[in-house]
C-alpha cells in the first residue's frame, strides 16, 4: 500500500519582485534541459528556495532558478521513487506534466487525475497543484512562458501524448543548451507548443479521492491493478461498512467504485497496448479474467477493440 501524503497548506510561488525583475526573453536562447536525480544532486546557492517544504534533497538548479532563465520553453527532467510527493505549489509558467515512465497523480483545484505514460496534464500559469508518484517515475515537464502563445489552454486539462510529442519532449530534455543552432532549437520547441495546442482534452479520466484512506487504497490499486478484492474487503480494510464506503467513494470521486476501478484499469492498459504487449497479458495484468472480457470493456469505453487501438498506434500484429 502506498500512502499519499497531503500538505498542510499551500506552497509559495515566486515573489512579485522576482517576477518583475526577470530578464527579457532572447529568442536566440530558447531551450534548456536539466536532469535532476539523486545521483547528481548538488547543493544550491539557496537550497531553502527549493527545499522549504522538505520536498527533497537540494538540487541544482531549483525550479525557481530554472523558471527565471530567459527562455520561452524549458524542459525539466526529474526521476523519483514510488511514493514521492511534490506538495501543493504553483509556478509562474504554464507547464505540461508528463512521465515517460511510471504513473503520476496530479491534483489541482479543478480536479485530480491519474496520468499514465501516454497522457499528460496541462497546468496554466499559477495553477496550484500537487504531484504524487504512484510508481517509480521519470518525469519530463515542459515549462512555457505565460506570454509564449495566447492560444495555449487557459485551464487545466488532460491530453493524449502522441508519439511525436513524446519524442520531441525527450529530445528537448536531452538537448544540451547551445548544442544545436538556435533556429533548430526554436523549431523543435515551437513544434512542442503546436502539439500541445492541437491536443484535445480527453473525456475519460480517473479522478483521485482526497480522503486519506481512500487515497491510499486507490494508490495501491493503481500500483497493482490486477488486485482481486471486493468492496466488502476494501471497506473492512478501512474500518467501514459497505454502504458507508460506497457513499464516501461516490462523494469523493463523483463515480461508483466499480466504475472508477474499470476506468483506472483501462486507462493503465493503454501504455502496455501501445508498446505492443499481447492482449492476453494486458488483460490478465489489469484484473480481467480473459481477453474477451477485457476487449468487451475496452470497446464499451473507447468505442473500438484493443486490437484496433494497437493498429492505430502503429503496433504490428
Amino acid at each position: 500500500m502506498l500512502p499519499v501524503a497531503r500538505p498542510k497548506d499551500f506552497g509559495r510561488s515566486e515573489t512579485d519582485s522576482a517576477i518583475k525583475s526577470r530578464p527579457t526573453i532572447d529568442p536566440a536562447h530558447c531551450v534548456t534541459a536539466h536532469v535532476l536525480t539523486r545521483d547528481n544532486a548538488l547543493t544550491a546557492a539557496n537550497p531553502d528556495a527549493y527545499n522549504r517544504r522538505n520536498m527533497d534533497t537540494p538540487l541544482t538548479p531549483p525550479p525557481e532558478r530554472l523558471q527565471a532563465q530567459p527562455r520561452t520553453v524549458s524542459i525539466l527532467a526529474i526521476d523519483r521513487p514510488a511514493g514521492h510527493v511534490f506538495p501543493t505549489h504553483m509556478h509562474r509558467r504554464g507547464q505540461l506534466v508528463h512521465a515517460i515512465s511510471g504513473v503520476l497523480v496530479v491534483r489541482a483545484a479543478q480536479g485530480s487525475w491519474v496520468v499514465p505514460t501516454d497522457r499528460a496534464v496541462w497546468l496554466p500559469s499559477r495553477a496550484e497543484h500537487e504531484v504524487s508518484a504512484v510508481s517509480e517515475v521519470k518525469i519530463r515537464t515542459v515549462y512555457v512562458e505565460p506570454d509564449a502563445r495566447s492560444t495555449l489552454p487557459q485551464s487545466c486539462r488532460v491530453i493524449a501524448v502522441s508519439t511525436l510529442l513524446r519524442e520531441l519532449i525527450i529530445r528537448g530534455a536531452n538537448m544540451p543548451p547551445g548544442a544545436l543552432a538556435a533556429g533548430h532549437e526554436q523549431r523543435l520547441l515551437d513544434l512542442i507548443l503546436d502539439e500541445i495546442e492541437v491536443a484535445s482534452a480527453l473525456p475519460l479520466h480517473v479522478p483521485f479521492p482526497r480522503h486519506a484512506g481512500l487515497s491510499a487504497l486507490c494508490s495501491s490499486l493503481l500500483e497493482q491493478p490486477s488486485t482481486d478484492a471486493t468492496i466488502a474487503d476494501h471497506a473492512h480494510r478501512l474500518g467501514m461498512n459497505e454502504r458507508t464506503f460506497a457513499r464516501l467513494f461516490k462523494r469523493e470521486t463523483g463515480m461508483t467504485f466499480g466504475v472508477w476501478l474499470r476506468h483506472a484499469r483501462l486507462l493503465l492498459s493503454l501504455p502496455a497496448l501501445a508498446r505492443g504487449a499481447s492482449i492476453l497479458s494486458v488483460a490478465l495484468d489489469h484484473g480481467y479474467d480473459s481477453p474477451s472480457a477485457f476487449a468487451a470493456a475496452f470497446r464499451r469505453t473507447f468505442g473500438l477493440p484493443p486490437s484496433t487501438y494497437q493498429a492505430q498506434r502503429g503496433v504490428a500484429e
